[in-house]
């Protein structure tokens, strides 16, 4: 059995009895806050802003790193193209364009791509998928290599349902155990509906394509 850490609110606790009585939610970013302060992005006086955490609102920004991105295929071409752009240049200044990765995991849902040409058969669905395939064949084939070729990158491919549906049943984990540390499945989706996965207790938002991207490569 593997050891994990944790960072513990309940040392945080001792120290300030606030925090027992915060929100869920809340605490949940702060856990967030405390594992990943590195005392220049992300620092003691986001630590503070979260511990005293105003009901009424605050004018300050508060870091947070998702544990994952969720992505459709409409946002997620555009970003597929992104790191591929960034790791041709890399190897035209003679870098290895490989070590150009997500730097948390991502998983993208083909879902907008789907139209009805057939329906009311029992041959409708098959139909429906190949004309699918047979019109989108250049971008699924860049999604392809996307797969083959990143790491923290999956493709969850047409016909398997919707995005926000497969990230509820399939994809949210609760607790992530990543790298030695156990945490809060959390994640930033460019489906505007990503944030139903609140409902089990994940914390969620929808973001456009260039938040998105920027938590792929481990900004805040």
């Amino acid at each position: 059995m593997m050891d994990y850490q944790i960072a513990s609110l309940k040392k945080l606790e001792e120290e300030n009895q606030k925090i027992g009585k915060l929100p869920f939610s809340i605490r949940i970013l702060l856990e967030n806050v405390l594992r990943n302060h590195d005392g220049f992005a992300i620092t003691d006086e986001h630590l503070d802003t979260l511990v005293n955490w105003n009901p009424a609102g605050t004018d300050k920004e508060i870091p947070f790193k998702p544990a994952r991105v969720l992505m459709q295929d409409f946002t997620g071409v555009p970003a597929v193209v992104d790191m591929a752009s960034i790791r041709a240049e890399v190897i035209r200044k003679g870098g290895d364009g490989s070590k150009i990765n997500p730097a948390i995991p991502v998983d993208l849902v083909i879902d907008h791509s789907v139209q009805v040409d057939y329906f009311g058969t029992n041959y409708a669905y098959l139909n429906n998928v190949g004309l699918e395939y047979e019109r989108n064949a250049e971008r699924y084939e860049l999604l392809k290599w996307g797969q083959q070729a990143l790491d923290n990158f999956t493709v969850v491919p047409p016909g398997m349902g919707i995005c926000h549906q497969v990230n509820l049943e399939y994809l949210a984990k609760g607790v992530i155990a990543r790298d030695g540390w156990a945490f809060p499945d959390t994640l930033v989706g460019t489906d505007s509906h990503t944030p139903m996965v609140n409902g089990i207790g994940v914390i969620a938002w929808g973001v456009g394509g260039i938040e998105a991207e920027a938590a792929m490569l481990g900004q805040p």
